[in-house]
């Protein structure tokens, strides 16, 4: 017999294997709630047998999840659709699916659109403050190639559109340095191509240069060192990648230098891929850049950003109504 926690457990197996570590934990607490969903309705997932389940145990994950927000209702039940589809395509139980889609589409709410907000003003004074706290410190070893490294990571984030867990798995080989360019494996596992700009290029080569005795004597291929390394007392000698909690961690420390503590929570790592995607809408006006660039697979995600860009509408706004009140 196959128990209801088994199956779930099989099935997150398959999904640690096929998505990103950050979709597997957020799939994993998923179906943590809806296990305490069915304890509720005296199912035990431990001892309970995986026929026990039918499309009424969704609707009942649809209830508790009202006091969810909007998105994390969403990627939850995409994770519960996931399982009960696991289900029947391994013929573990029998689940109409097409009564599953009809009590999505009739009970999940329908999420409002969320325009990107970030301070363009506040990344624009961090992302002065990095390119110039190296030469302050210069003198100082470690210090100096760890504000090397920041003002290396910053600027690829805010010049690449690259996701912060996607620039700590850079290697020093994915990098083509005559193109400005670099083939990364990115969401969904799709294969893309990500661009350069000289200021991000030469920042890489300071940082590179100045780590130059530490790679060259660390034994490996110069092409499978990690492109952002740690530089603390824990990697010792050896040229270990940063994590991507490490990657926050470089944005978080550099912002509170920048603009102080207050700025806490102002400006997160993905604000830098809400300014790259608005730099290329206010560059070139076209959206299907601004698509490709980003990688987003949907164009409505980054038409949430046109707002942003269209200056002309700020104009005309202000020529109407400021022009009215000077005539008052």
């Amino acid at each position: 017999m196959t128990t209801i926690h088994e199956a779930i457990t099989n099935y997150l197996d398959t999904i640690k294997l096929a998505r990103s570590p950050h979709t597997a934990r957020a799939y994993s607490n998923a179906l943590n709630v809806f296990q305490s969903v069915l304890k509720k309705h005296k199912i035990n997932a431990e001892t309970s047998p995986i026929e026990l389940l039918s499309e009424d145990a969704f609707a009942w994950l649809l209830v508790a999840l009202k006091d969810y927000s909007p998105a994390t209702e969403r990627i939850y039940l995409q994770a519960a659709k996931g399982l009960f589809n696991f289900l029947v395509a391994e013929k573990l139980a029998d689940i109409n699916l097409p009564r599953l889609e009809l009590i999505i589409k009739q009970r999940a709410r329908r999420p409002g659109i969320r325009l990107p907000q970030f301070p363009a003003d506040d990344i624009e004074r961090v992302l002065k403050y990095i390119s110039d706290s190296p030469a302050a410190i210069r003198n100082d070893g470690t210090e100096y190639l760890r504000a090397l490294r920041d003002r290396a990571f910053i600027l690829t984030l805010a010049d690449t559109g690259l996701r912060v867990h996607e620039a700590c798995r850079l290697r020093r080989g994915d990098i083509d340095w005559n193109e400005g360019q670099a083939v990364i494996i990115g969401k969904g596992n799709k294969e893309a191509v990500v661009r350069f700009t000289l200021r991000s290029m030469n920042a890489l080569k300071e940082y590179l240069t100045q780590r130059a005795a530490m790679d060259g004597s660390s034994g490996k291929p110069l092409a499978s060192l990690p492109l952002f390394a740690r530089h603390d007392k824990g990697a010792g000698e050896k040229v270990k990648p940063i994590t991507t909690a490490t990657g926050r961690n470089i944005v978080k420390e550099r912002i509170n230098l920048a603009l102080g503590e207050d700025a806490h929570g102002r400006i997160t790592p993905h604000s830098f891929r809400h300014y790259f995607v608005t730099a290329i809408l206010r560059g070139t006006g076209n959206l299907r850049y601004a698509q490709e660039l980003a990688r987003h697979q949907n164009i409505q995600v980054t038409q949430r950003y046109t707002h942003l860009s269209n200056e002309e509408l700020d104009k005309a706004y202000h020529d109407v109504f400021e022009k009215k009140k000077s005539g008052d």
